[in-house]
């Protein structure tokens, strides 16, 4: 009954942008995701942190969630930067249905239970005031109220938060979701979106009493990350 992690699986089957073309560790990343996600079993629960699929909506994502579905166990879902496909949780729990696809659930202003812990999170955002406008801040404060209604959600057990965006990296941080890790006493936090020359600047281990992760899949090797408690 594990735990895993894993983010930015750029999954291209009915919107054809296979990440290929950007060389490096994306070459066969496809077939490298197939066999890192063969560690699964169907007692285990897999948090996939964003940038799913290169699809617009959930029509032509049918063919890469069908791959999702293959996953053994539960799958939790948060939004990265590149999921135009996104719905309501009705949709898209809709569009599971339509499609036989089991097991798959949209971690969006809730949590869910792993053991005595909770598995909270929203996408995260990147928002300096000096340097985005008026829709930055809106969609920045829209990303820190979801983040607490999920940890709000949880009650007391203690929370791990699973972002798109990380909320720290060399050279920035973003003060009001790490507010919020520690006025919630969060303790661990998995985050995705670095790539390729980024993977310098993430900042893993332990930063305020939490620990921090990147999960991306070309950081981890297209291998799904035990969480480890």
């Amino acid at each position: 009954m594990a735990l895993y992690a894993i983010g930015d699986l750029h999954l291209c089957l009915g919107a054809p942008k296979p990440m290929d073309i950007f060389g490096g560790a994306w070459v066969g990343y496809m077939d490298k995701l197939k066999e890192g996600m063969s560690v699964i079993t169907e007692d285990d629960t897999t948090v996939l942190l964003g940038d799913l699929s290169w699809a617009l909506d959930l029509e032509t994502a049918a063919q890469d969630f069908a791959w999702i579905n293959e996953i053994p166990g539960r799958k939790i879902i948060l939004k990265g930067n590149h999921d135009y496909w996104w719905s309501t949780v009705a949709k898209f729990n809709k569009f599971c249905e339509a499609n036989g696809f089991r097991d798959t659930y949209l971690l969006n202003n809730n949590h869910f239970e792993y053991g005595d812990w909770a598995i909270c999170g929203t996408r995260g955002w990147f928002f300096e005031e000096d340097r985005h406008g008026a829709h930055d801040e809106k969609v920045f404060k829209r990303e820190l109220c979801r983040l607490e209604a999920s940890l709000k959600s949880a009650g007391e057990r203690p929370k791990m938060v699973f972002l798109h965006y990380p909320p720290r990296y060399r050279g920035y941080e973003c003060r009001e979701i790490l507010e919020l890790l520690e006025k919630y006493g969060v303790r661990r936090c998995y985050y995705g979106h670095l790539h390729g020359g980024s993977h310098k600047l993430a900042m893993e281990g332990q930063w305020d009493g939490v620990e921090f992760r990147l999960v991306a899949a070309d950081y981890i090797d297209f291998k799904p990350q035990t969480v480890i408690f």
